[in-house]
């Protein structure tokens, strides 16, 4: 198992070892594209990060503010890569709920006209 220590390590593996992106190479895209800012500025896959910094991670429509606390070189299971950073970042905010759609039994045949009208009142419709 790798051990986290304090050697500078390139940002594109460092996001994928502590779990941030699935593979290596997505990471070094993410950080082309410039989804990722190390210390608040855009960033190259080759920059080097050492505990301390602060990396922006933009990813599934959620922005992530991470802060190094150990550099590690190998990907590491969840537990162990949630040791290596503190996110600042606050909580998503929660879905809305959204109530469960009508169900009709398959092979029921066509809506009465009152389930019709059901069913144009829970979409929005025009009545």
């Amino acid at each position: 198992m790798t051990q986290p220590d304090g050697k500078p390590v390139r940002i594109d593996a460092w996001v994928w070892a502590v779990r941030m992106f699935k593979t290596r190479s997505e990471a070094a895209n993410a950080v082309k594209a410039g989804h990722v800012k190390l210390n608040g500025n855009a960033t190259k896959p080759a920059q080097h990060v050492v505990p301390g910094d602060r990396v922006r991670v933009w990813r599934n429509h959620h922005e992530h503010d991470l802060e190094v606390l150990a550099t590690i070189r190998k990907r590491v299971g969840a537990p162990v890569a949630r040791t290596c950073y503190i996110d600042h970042a606050p909580p998503p905010p929660p879905k809305e709920f959204m109530p469960a759609l009508p169900v009709r039994d398959r092979g029921a045949g066509r809506p009465t006209k009152r389930e019709r009208r059901q069913m144009e009142k829970f979409r929005g419709g025009f009545r």
